[in-house]
């Protein structure tokens, strides 16, 4: 989630030898302070400098602002050592772990005698804001040695662990003290006097000096595990956000409330949806009769779309053994995200955490010729992913997910044209459940990192084209991921924004030349010959608990009557009336429609209270007036009414609306 805004963007400038960026930055008129401030540079290699960095020689550098990504993430980065130095001063004892930033924020992890406590967080937002007013200067030192390192930073446990593990198998977006080549450490001077304030150990780039630390805010604190494993000592994690200005920070606060207001947890409990009971295990969701009508229904259209798009629908078990995911190439480069194998009649099995090999062992069962391709797969495939209890998070983040799981087999050649249709499909698809604002992403291989991807050069650079080739044709955004890829191949992810801003991944389509080698997969060619064909993943939702999380927020709860779990409910105005609304409502049962009469004691005022708070597309109330006049009158969730309207054009407004598959709300001018 974040607030909207408009990063500046600045030509690149000339830093001369020996003087810094920022005189280049300053000479070129760029502005060095305010909500649009030039913070950092970036060299012709693509690395992030601070503005006092000297180059060699004469080099062009491209001026980063603030409120650009990058220049956030400096924001939130450089704040986090603004907090790491206020709990040093009020915690004398802490010990420190790691600062990066994160999305919209930052945390700091520390080693204390007891957990912090709101005042403590209180407590520290003042020392910050002291720190922040004070104007502080970010400066940057090289060590000459390890040893020089371990000396300087003897009194920090933590600090030395990561010296000498030197970032090997460590996250560089998330260990900010080490990596690229050299051991650094940040400074934090006084304003108008080179005594030292404070010290980390940081690759860094900063903020020139605390000032430009325009808003921020503690938002919590919780525990967590030194480099996220149970065995590691547990530390205190402080949260917090920062932006360039108040304003911004404001408009992200209410943002959060209006989350909070729409949180899927909260709501699924409220609705009766679903539940995570702690008997059957953290991430396990079940659906409740209401929240398994969701499920139902946005399933069987799903079907019914996949069908019309030329699938074939599969089914596969829930489990197999070890050599199949060994085949797929999953085993080891995944092992760390599936669950542990069980011993079964001499073999082990796993728990499927995904449906392309089976896939895969459908395909391999007969003879495929090029005239049966492209092929196309699917399946609501259930998986299980042993996610780290930090990250789960209701149905947005679970250990079993139903994936709308499919897979296209087809020639090298009609691989562009598959890949088209596929992403045809999945954008008609989100924008027939009302989303309909999006960006791609393409994701690829990271480069100083082969060795966690498989294949030749030569086919991720045919698949990365061809995927950014077919995602530019659409017309969208199109922002690169670097490193994002599967091991197997490139992806395209749909980034889609819901009705208050935030950006949820959903729709995937991965273009995967290894697997098919791996299994041996073959088609007949027109000229005889056996070949090999490429398969293309597509999950459309990603899951479906996910995207049904995703649509509760979206909705706030009030799904579009076509989805609703009650779609109608029949509110007599006496007792006496509540026979007249049970006839109107079996009619629109015959019809397909889900509702049903509040027979309850409840007076109707309460009624129609507990029907808003339900969030029932249509409350249709009946008395005297109605059943003489053969009428009934409408109440809908934004206040609205419609009295007197005659059953027979009651019944087809309400049928209309679910049929019409809508993701506007019913009114009165409905």
């Amino acid at each position: 989630m974040s607030a909207p805004r408009t990063p500046v963007v600045a030509d690149p400038v000339v830093v001369a030898a020996g003087t810094t960026a920022a005189d280049a930055v300053a000479a070129a008129g760029l502005p060095m302070t305010g909500p649009k401030a030039i913070v950092v540079v970036r060299d012709p290699l693509g690395q992030l400098r601070d503005l006092d960095w000297k180059p060699a020689e004469e080099t062009t550098v491209e001026p980063v602002s603030i409120d650009s990504p990058d220049g956030l993430n400096v924001l939130r980065h450089s704040t986090a050592h603004v907090l790491a130095q206020a709990v040093q001063d009020v915690f004398p004892d802490a010990k420190l772990g790691i600062g990066p930033p994160i999305d919209n924020g930052f945390y700091y992890d520390f080693q204390v005698d007891k957990p912090f406590q709101p005042d403590d967080l209180a407590k520290l937002e003042k020392r910050m804001q002291e720190i922040v007013k004070s104007g502080q200067r970010f400066r940057r030192r090289r060590f000459t040695s390890l040893d020089e390192a371990k000396t300087e930073l003897a009194a920090e446990p933590f600090k030395l662990e990561l010296i000498d593990v030197k970032g090997e198998g460590l996250d560089s977006s998330e260990v900010m003290e080490v990596g690229g080549g050299e051991l650094t450490i940040y400074d934090n001077l006084a304003a108008n006097e080179d005594k030292v304030c404070w010290s980390d150990l940081c690759r860094g780039p900063h903020l020139p000096n605390t000032r430009l630390i325009g808003a921020f805010k503690l938002m919590r604190s919780a525990a967590a595990y030194w480099r996220g494993s149970e065995k590691n000592p547990q530390l205190q994690r402080v949260y917090g956000t920062a932006w360039p200005t108040r304003d911004e920070l404001k408009a992200y606060l209410k943002l959060l409330e209006e989350a909070a207001r729409r949180d899927h947890r909260k709501l699924g409990a409220d609705l009766d949806l679903f539940s995570f009971p702690d008997e059957i295990g953290s991430g396990l969701a079940v659906f409740h009769p209401k929240g398994g009508v969701i499920k139902r229904v946005m399933e069987d259209y799903v079907r019914a779309r996949h069908i019309e798009e030329g699938f074939q629908y599969v089914g596969t078990p829930h489990i197999s053994k070890e050599g199949l995911f060994h085949t797929s190439g999953h085993l080891p480069y995944y092992a760390d995200g599936m669950y542990p194998p069980m011993e079964l009649e001499g073999a082990d099995y796993y728990l499927k955490a995904m449906n392309c090999p089976m896939h895969n062992l459908i395909y391999r069962s007969r003879g495929r010729s090029y005239r049966q391709l492209p092929m196309r797969l699917f399946e609501f495939g259930s998986v299980y992913r042993y996610e780290k209890s930090g990250v789960v998070h209701g149905l947005t983040r679970v250990r079993g997910l139903t994936q709308d799981d499919s897979h296209s087999y087809c020639t090298r050649e009609q691989a562009p044209a598959e890949i088209k249709h596929l992403l045809g499909f999945v954008l008609s698809l989100l924008k027939d459940f009302g989303i309909d604002d999006f960006y791609l992403e393409l994701s690829t291989r990271d480069e100083n990192k082969l060795d966690k991807f498989v294949g030749s050069d030569e086919d991720w650079a045919t698949a990365t084209a061809v995927l950014e080739q077919c995602a530019r044709e659409t017309g969208l955004d199109l922002v690169p991921d670097p490193g994002g890829a599967a091991f197997y191949g490139p992806k395209i992810s749909v980034q889609a924004k819901d009705a208050i801003g935030r950006t949820w991944q959903l729709s995937t389509i991965q273009y995967d030349f290894n697997q098919p080698k791996g299994f041996g997969l073959e088609y007949q060619a027109a000229d005889g010959t056996r070949q090999q064909p490429v398969m293309i993943h597509c999950a459309k939702f990603g899951s479906i608990e996910r995207f049904i999380g995703v649509l509760t927020e979206h909705y706030a709860g009030a799904f579009p009557a076509w989805l609703a779990p009650v779609q109608v409910v029949g509110i007599p105005i006496r007792d006496d009336h509540a026979d007249y609304l049970q006839e109107f409502v079996g009619t629109l049962t015959r019809q397909g429609i889900r509702a049903e009469v509040d027979f309850g004691d409840d007076r109707m005022q309460k009624k129609i209270r507990n029907a808003q708070q339900q969030k029932i597309p249509f409350m249709v109330i009946a008395g005297d007036d109605d059943v003489a006049a053969g009428t009934v009158s409408f109440r809908y969730r934004d206040g609205s009414q419609r009295n007197g309207v005659p059953i027979a054009e009651a019944v087809a407004h309400v049928v209309d609306v679910v049929t019409s598959r809508t993701n506007a709300g019913p009114s009165a001018e409905g």
